[in-house]
């Protein structure tokens, strides 16, 4: 399994679009309480749940990992593990998953110039109180130690997508069997 960390607006979304178009990985649908942005479907970009449906899987430990981030409930239940999925996790849940040990998930963070960040907020219609919020956050929550944990750190700051979503698919087939 591919696991994304980073920064908002840092690529992990578009990068794991790109690794299930074109290498067939399956999005590891994990579940919010977030609101649906234009566009976004329900059970395709995120299992939408109201806060007491997310708190009743807690309740019946149906999640690896939830956190709540900038007011909102993330999760990712157990049933979707597998090695041709790609998961996008917040620091919390990266730490989840490498106490499993699993040799065959893998785990890149992925990280931008701050002013590169706040233009990918603004472009993709984030509200400009959220970005203020969510760029104070993420340097709390991608502190230095972040960088010791996971197997490659890629900059995306100056790549395409399809270049981004090729390197981790190269790195990640020498490290597991497909």
């Amino acid at each position: 399994m591919i696991i994304l960390v980073g920064p908002s607006a840092s690529g992990k979304t578009e990068i794991a679009k790109a690794l299930v178009a074109l290498f067939g990985f399956k999005k590891f649908v994990t579940s919010t309480t977030r609101y649906m942005r234009e566009g976004e479907r329900d059970g395709v970009d995120y299992n939408f749940l109201s806060v007491e449906a997310f708190k009743k899987k807690i309740e019946n430990n149906d999640f690896i990992e939830y956190v709540c981030y900038n007011g909102h409930y993330y999760g990712t239940e157990k049933r979707n593990i597998d090695n041709m999925t790609v998961l996008i996790v917040e620091k919390t849940g990266l730490l989840e998953f490498l106490k499993l040990k699993d040799p065959n998930i893998i785990t890149y963070y992925l990280v931008s110039e701050p002013e590169i960040l706040e233009k990918r907020m603004i472009i993709r219609g984030d509200k400009p109180e959220n970005i203020k919020i969510r760029v104070e956050n993420d340097k709390i929550d991608f502190d230095r130690s972040i960088k010791e944990k996971v197997d490659m750190i890629i900059n995306t700051t100056s790549n395409t997508i399809l270049d981004l979503a090729l390197l981790v698919y190269n790195d990640y087939k020498k490290r597991v069997k497909l």
